[in-house]
């Protein structure tokens, strides 16, 4: 098989429309290295996003300001390494795209020759869309974020739920509408009421892919990790683990501790 492209994802949205029901929903996954992005490719994920979410799961810091463009490319070549059919998208970190619309496009530009990606994600509604319409114009699919958007956390108090009150709300629906008009061809909607998210979905012609907004829209992502169950610390409310990785890694090293401190392994079995 070949490699799932924009358009593919972008017909989806339509295909789906047109037949009535939701089983052309987009499934995303966020992955960083080649082991995990082969294993969510061999589960059928449609989209691999290489997030800046790296700063705090790889990284181990407390908000992704702090990851660079080289993070992003170096991490996009692992994943693009492990893929054969979805498609990549790779984010755009915090300040690599806000100075102008030219740091943007070379931004865009890294991303797609040393990150290998196959579209770039930003985030930020009206004030982006300048920057994700020139991308576009330059022959690289944009992916748009709106309502949470981390980059933004401190600036948010925190990450919250956004778009609770009427005005923040149309804000994000302004914002959602500017991305697409500025030619993206599909849009993260985080931590906003499902009702905003599903009138947002209904008014865009493009999909938007949700995380802590509900179920109507035209797809889902988790980070790896997260549903994975391998940070049983964090927990908040959108996540829904699909296995306990932290249990069972952390059992099979007791197990290897245990084994080499009383003499079980190695063996003759396990020698040249």
């Amino acid at each position: 098989m070949s490699r799932l492209t924009a358009p593919d994802l972008l017909r989806r949205k339509k295909a789906a429309y047109d037949a009535g029901d939701k089983g052309g929903r987009i499934v995303m996954v966020t992955a960083y290295d080649a082991q995990m992005a082969r294993l969510v490719d061999m589960a059928g994920v449609d989209m691999v996003l290489v997030g800046d979410s790296l700063g705090m799961v790889i990284q181990g810091g407390s908000d992704t300001l702090s990851v660079t463009v080289e993070d992003m490319a170096y991490h996009g070549r692992c994943v693009a390494a492990g893929l054969e059919n979805a498609h990549l998208t790779v984010d755009m970190p915090f300040m690599s795209y806000q100075v102008s619309v030219a740091q943007a496009m070379q931004t865009a530009g890294v991303l797609v020759q040393k990150g290998k990606a196959q579209s770039v994600k930003l985030e930020g509604g009206v004030r982006s869309a300048p920057a994700i319409a020139a991308i576009v114009e330059a022959g690289i699919p944009v992916v748009g974020h709106v309502g949470l958007t981390p980059q933004s956390v401190n600036a948010f108090g925190g990450f919250r739920v956004q778009g609770r009150e009427k005005e923040n709300a149309e804000r994000i629906v302004r914002d959602a509408h500017a991305v697409a008009e500025a030619g993206a061809f599909a849009i993260v909607l985080e931590m906003v009421p499902p009702a905003l998210a599903a009138q947002i979905t209904a008014e865009l012609g493009i999909p938007t892919i949700g995380i802590g907004a509900g179920p109507e829209c035209d797809g889902q992502v988790l980070v790896c990790t997260d549903m994975l169950g391998m940070n049983q610390q964090f927990s908040p409310k959108f996540l829904k683990r699909y296995a306990d990785l932290e249990g069972t890694i952390t059992d099979a090293m007791r197990r290897y501790v245990a084994d080499v401190k009383s003499g079980a392994f190695p063996t003759a079995a396990h020698s040249y």
